[in-house]
């Protein structure tokens, strides 16, 4: 095995991680020119600048999320920033957690903000937003030049100077890592040269401040919450060429989060999941720059112990927002507070991650999982976000308000629905990786390269890719055949049907000398199928290809879905306790064709047997002002024999 150094890790590749350069700064033109795209080998996303969505329920969500963008000021989102450096400011502030008092204030307003806009920017060429973004950099700009140390936030550097005491204090870092992490998006995907200046000003404050504390004195702080701060500095690192900020991602490891997972441990109960996730993709991306193995096995074993152990059939996981159980024991975890939206958006950012290394197919199975039943649906026509994810029978979505919340959630969400072209397509060398079926068209300029994939999936169990070549050329498109299909799966190549199909939970790898106006069509059936809630086989989900299935519970109640903002989680005034779980009319091990019909497949309608009466069910994501249950209270063996 080759390891690199640390002198030399500089010379892997931003590509390879992720990250896209697209910006005509000097140091973007060395990275983009000067070095290959892929030294180790791995798989790397094309930018989002040569995706663009189709028609259909992703253009039309990602339409709704730049709207909502759209919406906000500015000089509001700048106000705490700008009181803070002692510029004046008149505007009203907004509220929730970018209250001026609250602690938390500035990870939307000069974090999460900046990434959404630029993602909207480089994925669908949002100039406008583009433009908002530039605006907001310039002001942080002023900010911390009137600061004058390198030192950009919202709230003074006192809130630091608490984590050093050991005084309570929200999470000061986090919010720091969101307004890094902002900044290097307009950069990469913008080109905005002034941001990469500030963000690096930054990188260089917070290398300072970690490094005056003692080593056992940086673990008792990073017991508070610091988000992704190892992996935005390896970030920096990578694209500034200076070692220092590599040096910096280090004050920001934890060896008592990390040693037992390098010795494949789970020692995660009791752990709050969207700290601890960040700080395994900031593992996952020093194996990126570095080469070193450990950094993998933390992140490869992590992943898949989550994924299996901890995990709802939605593919998300908590409850009150922390692991609280055993490895396998999720029974009585249904709630209100199920499944905290932040940590979908972080699992899948690491899924990319893992996938890009080992290319299997059960990392994009796992990420369609959670991109149609944990994304989809936890934005409302307004463009708000859900926080929690409720999974007990009988509640409902219930969203931010469109001032007064600004939850992490919200921030998360605001990404999310700005990038779903950033996954669909990789690439090895000349290699196309196809991993999602989503109407949209790939553009490969360097390769003369138009690849159109025309779909209507899930309404459509298959999809369509048109290909227009400048030339013809030999490669291979590799297409998933998900684990969910069937062993009837076809592919067809110009209208002729191949003899054989790559096992579900797979690609198939398709090599030809492509030329202009060649076809691929794939047949993906889907069928029903049940998941038990790990640790309890009388509890089981319905799922229906890659989606889960819930159930129509009626209206919600007389007033509405009001909800209490305490703490950035919301608490349905009706409902004090769930509902029982509806019972169907089947086994734990039942063939779910038994008790559920596909009504229509084309329309997504199906109905379920229960116990004593029928029940609709749709999609998850189709859920929307309706009370639901995604899961099912299966009868005994001894009553159905």
């Amino acid at each position: 095995m080759i390891v690199h150094s640390r002198r030399n890790f500089l010379k892997a590749s931003a590509s390879a991680a992720g990250l896209y350069l697209i910006g005509t700064s000097a140091v973007a033109q060395t990275l983009s020119a000067g070095e290959p795209a892929d030294p180790a080998g791995r798989l790397v996303p094309f930018p989002p600048t040569s995706v663009r969505l189709g028609p259909g329920i992703f253009q039309e969500q990602e339409e709704i999320n730049a709207r909502y963008l759209d919406s906000l000021k500015v000089d509001r989102l700048l106000h705490s920033f700008r009181a803070t450096a002692g510029i004046p400011s008149s505007v009203t502030p907004y509220k929730g957690w970018e209250d001026p008092t609250c602690e938390l204030r500035g990870h939307f307003a000069g974090g999460h903000f900046l990434s959404a806009v630029a993602l909207a920017s480089a994925s669908s060429g949002n100039t406008a937003l583009k433009n908002r973004g530039d605006e907001l950099v310039s002001g942080l700009g002023a900010c911390q030049k009137k600061i004058g140390t390198g030192y950009l936030s919202a709230f003074s550097p006192e809130l630091f100077e608490h984590l050093v005491q050991g005084k309570p204090v929200w999470a000061p870092f986090y919010t720091y890592h969101k307004i890094m992490a902002g900044l290097l998006d307009m950069y990469l995907l913008t080109g905005n040269i002034d941001a990469l200046q500030i963000a690096e000003g930054m990188g260089q404050w917070a290398q300072e401040f970690m490094g005056n504390v003692s080593s056992d004195q940086r673990q008792r702080m990073l017991r508070t919450e610091y988000g992704g701060m190892n992996e935005v500095l390896v970030n920096l690192a990578e694209i500034s060429k200076k070692e220092r900020y590599l040096d910096a991602a280090h004050f920001f490891e934890q060896p008592g989060f990390l040693d037992p997972l390098a010795e494949r441990r789970d020692e995660l109960q009791g752990l709050h999941a969207n700290t601890h996730v960040p700080k395994i993709i900031g593992a996952a991306r020093m194996y990126e720059v570095t080469g070193e193995r450990r950094y993998r096995d933390i992140a490869e074993y992590f992943l898949t112990e989550v994924l299996a152990a901890r995990n709802y059939a939605i593919g998300n996981t908590s409850l009150d927002e922390h692991w609280s159980t055993p490895p396998n024991q999720l029974k009585g975890t249904l709630a209100w507070t199920n499944a905290e939206c932040c940590v979908a958006y972080n699992l899948m950012r690491l899924q990319r991650h893992v996938f890009s290394w080992t290319s299997d197919a059960r990392w994009m199975d796992a990420y369609e999982r959670a991109l149609f039943n944990c994304r989809l649906g936890t934005q409302n026509a307004q463009g708000l976000k859900q926080y929690f994810f409720p999974l007990a029978a009988g509640y409902w979505r219930a969203y931010n308000s469109p001032e007064e919340s600004f939850w992490c959630c919200t921030g998360t969400g605001a990404e999310e629905f700005a990038k779903f072209s950033d996954t669909i397509y990789f690439r090895r060398g000349s290699d196309i990786y196809v991993n999602h079926f989503i109407s949209s068209t790939l553009d490969w300029k360097d390769e003369g390269l138009v690849l159109e994939q025309v779909t209507e999936f899930p309404r459509e169990q298959g999809a369509t890719l048109k290909i227009k070549s400048a030339r013809p050329a030999l490669r291979n498109i590799h297409v998933r055949i998900p684990q969910w299909t069937t062993r009837d799966a076809q592919v067809k190549i110009n209208g002729r049907l191949l003899e054989a199909v790559a096992d579900p939970g797979s690609y198939l790898a398709l090599r030809k000398v492509w030329q202009d106006g060649d076809t691929i069509s794939i047949s993906m059936p889907m069928e029903l199928r049940q998941e038990q809630l790990p640790g309890d086989d009388s509890v089981n989900a319905a799922l229906y290809g890659p989606l889960v299935l819930a159930a129509d519970l009626g209206a919600i109640p007389p007033n509405g879905p009001e909800r209490v903002i305490h703490s950035g989680d919301t608490v349905p005034k009706s409902l004090s306790a769930a509902s029982p779980l509806p019972k169907a009319d089947a086994a734990p091990d039942a063939d779910t064709k038994k008790w559920i019909q596909v009504e229509s497949p084309s329309e997504l309608r199906f109905t379920a047997v229960g116990e004593s009466a029928k029940y609709a069910l749709m999609p998850i994501y189709q859920i929307d002002d309706q009370r639901y249950s995604v899961y099912w209270r299966m009868q005994s063996r001894q009553k159905q024999s």
